[in-house]
């Protein structure tokens, strides 16, 4: 039985890594799929991939820190497919890594207005959304980096992330009256591009490996396996969660 049959889901981030793995899995789940992200081509490449497969998406090349995306990619839902049931704001930058005091406003603003605000105004737009629907899930793609490690030279996005997990109690407290669950994902090391630009050498990886219990980074697929669960009826009685995806990385001492 397909977990999401006759729903319709918004992903931001889509065109790679977590965003992509994610679309792909919500089809196979019996999704209708409106994909967000900046690049249109690989945007277009990924509608290609699942037309072939018979699911039903469309596409939004935008920025989700611009509030104009936030509301086209719900208008695009609600025309397209009728509504909207559930939303994953996973579209994220690293942002600059450098020694706090280095930081420029403008680099910390910009990692902030990607990460936070970004997922502010899709929930913004998103909730109303699902409440016409008579409730949803909403999912924050967060990190255990600013939750349960501080790595160095990662202020801003460490800042971003731990607001994400603010943003999920609060939002969980004032729509679980309406059917709406919002929880927050917390993957660990993940390969992906972006996880590549982190550690961007073999011995980067390997200490990135080293720190997660599993002695080994996630692929994505599996990190789209718990953003399934928190979409899906499976976590039905789950709101105000971090739901940590992150191969013991939180609790690795080893």
């Amino acid at each position: 039985m397909e977990a999401l049959a006759g729903q319709v889901a918004l992903v931001t981030g889509a065109s790679s890594g977590i965003g992509r793995e994610t679309a792909k899995l919500f089809a196979q789940n019996g999704a209708a799929l409106v994909l967000v992200a900046r690049r249109r081509q690989a945007l277009d490449a990924l509608l290609d991939e699942l037309s072939a497969s018979g699911a039903r998406a469309v596409a939004l090349a935008g920025d989700v820190a611009d509030e104009a995306c936030a509301q086209e990619a719900v208008r695009l839902a609600e025309a397209s497919f009728g509504g909207l049931d559930i939303a994953v704001n996973n579209a994220g930058t690293l942002g600059e890594a450098m020694p706090t005091p280095e930081l420029s406003l403008a680099q910390w603003q910009r990692t902030l207005d990607i990460n936070l605000t970004g997922a502010f105004l899709g929930a913004k737009h998103q909730l109303p959304a699902m409440s016409r629907r008579g409730g949803g899930s909403l999912i924050f793609v967060s990190s255990f980096v600013g939750y349960s490690a501080g790595l160095p030279n990662m202020a801003a996005y460490a800042a971003s992330k731990a607001g994400l997990i603010g943003l999920t109690q609060v939002l969980a407290g004032e729509f679980g009256g309406r059917g709406i669950r919002v929880n927050a994902l917390l993957p660990g090391g993940t390969d992906t591009p972006m996880g590549r630009e982190a550690a961007n050498s073999a011995e980067a990886r390997a200490w990135v490996e080293g720190l997660h219990a599993l002695k080994r980074l996630a692929r994505p697929e599996e990190i789209a396996q718990s953003a399934l669960y928190l979409a899906s009826d499976a976590s039905s009685f789950t709101t105000g969660a971090a739901l940590l995806a992150d191969g013991g990385v939180s609790i690795s001492r080893s």
